[in-house]
């Protein structure tokens, strides 16, 4: 069967994030019709998660293929940028201050972000409350989609932006996610400057990280007065469960937290004892390295369910990017098959190699900060260094989670001024 245009496909998306609604937007903005399914129930069901920061050499360069980059702007954080790193004691080891009017990297939240996607779109694009459970296999033709609900959708492209846990991987791929030996504690903090102001001047407006060599803790502003902090270890997967607690037992997770981090200061540990409400595990998960695949007709990946990695500040950035490069190649190609091999073309390469260059990044987030390297490494190449052996190829522009840009601070802090 020919592969039909653009322009006449059924093209499905699986899953509203930020991938998948970039996607929607761009090929919307070119007039090629799409739907996007999502097994929450409504926009608003669940919190959307933390703070992110959009990269002007990715995340950014696809809002403005969305026609989004001036509305992002007016939304986002700019003195988000700024970074400190901290020792377990809290004392300062460098801190940048963004510039005036940098536009490097600002931060915005999650929810802001999809919000301002599905306001772009058009109305009904999102169908919610739809969990997919299979794509048909098929040599060629159309895909259908089955939904859990028993209900059923024929594309002639299904493009899966539905996360680590994605089921259109599967019509590619056999590869599934596996623990990476570190794991987050995801805590909240509510009304900083009132309720947590010592807290809030430790992290200042933007993140702060700190670290052993064997756990870390990396703190990060959201909007509205609110932060989360990362509890960061290396532990079993089911660390939790082992210690006897479960993972509504607050108090049983702090006291274990405490006895782990006993060596650091009471400064540093309001950030394990003071949160509001509830820790929430998160193990950090990534794919095989390389992953990659054969081309099958019909079917597109982006964003985590193409190539999961440790969170080390390029997830989202990708996954907007990849949605771009893809509904653009839609736009600009004769048929879908001819779209989808010209955008895996660029995209499993450039993802293999950045996760070949991420691989066991998680443990690098646990590893003493030097101050000498992250001074020489913002000197060279106006970045934060992470600490020994930093990542390869970070002077082509790979920038991780604990890295900020440029550098500034006072007396016994790494500055490169």
């Amino acid at each position: 069967m020919e592969s039909p245009t653009p322009a006449s496909a059924r093209i499905g998306i699986i899953g509203a994030g930020p991938g998948g609604l970039t996607c929607a937007r761009i090929l919307q903005r070119h007039g090629i019709a799409v739907t996007v399914y999502d097994r929450d129930p409504d926009a608003d069901s669940r919190n959307q998660g933390g703070s992110l920061d959009l990269h002007d050499d990715d995340g950014q360069l696809a809002l403005r293929e969305a026609g989004l980059l001036e509305e992002f702007f007016e939304l986002a954080r700019f003195d988000g940028q700024e970074m400190r790193h901290l020792d377990p004691a809290g004392n300062l080891l460098s801190h940048h201050v963004p510039d005036e009017g940098e536009t490097t990297k600002p931060e915005i939240d999650r929810g802001q972000l999809r919000d301002l996607l599905l306001r772009s779109l058009a109305a009904g694009t999102v169908q919610w409350g739809r969990t997919l459970e299979s794509v048909s296999e098929t040599g060629h033709g159309p895909r259908t989609l089955t939904f859990t609900d028993g209900t059923n959708a024929e594309t002639d492209l299904v493009i899966g932006a539905d996360g680590a846990f994605s089921r259109v991987r599967s019509a590619v791929s056999p590869a599934t996610p596996r623990y990476t030996g570190v794991s987050f504690l995801e805590a909240h903090f509510d009304d900083m400057e009132s309720a947590h102001p010592e807290l809030s001047e430790l992290v200042g407006r933007g993140s702060a990280h700190a670290a052993d060599g064997e756990r870390g803790l990396f703190a990060q502003r959201n909007s509205g007065g609110h932060m989360r902090v990362y509890i960061m270890q290396r532990v079993p997967m089911d660390w939790i469960g082992a210690q006897g607690l479960s993972s509504d037992d607050t108090e049983g997770i702090r006291a274990h937290l405490l006895d782990a981090y006993a060596s650091w200061s009471p400064r540093t540990l309001r950030m394990i004892t003071d949160n509001d409400g509830p820790y929430v595990d998160r193990p950090i998960l990534a794919l095989p390295v390389p992953h990659t695949w054969e081309h099958a007709p019909g079917v597109a990946l982006l964003g985590d369910a193409a190539h999961l990695m440790p969170p080390l500040g390029v997830g989202v950035n990708l996954a907007m990017l990849d949605a771009s490069e893809l509904a653009l190649a839609l736009v600009n190609s004769a048929t879908v098959e001819d779209a989808v091999r010209a955008y895996e073309k660029t995209m499993l390469p450039r993802s293999a190699e950045i996760a070949q260059m991420l691989e066991g990044g998680a443990e690098h987030m646990l590893a003493v900060p030097d101050p000498e390297r992250l001074c020489r490494g913002s000197c060279a190449r106006g970045s934060f260094a992470l600490p020994p052996p930093a990542f390869p190829g970070q002077a082509a522009g790979i920038e991780v989670l604990l890295e900020g840009r440029g550098a500034s601070g006072a007396v016994g802090v790494a500055s490169c001024a």
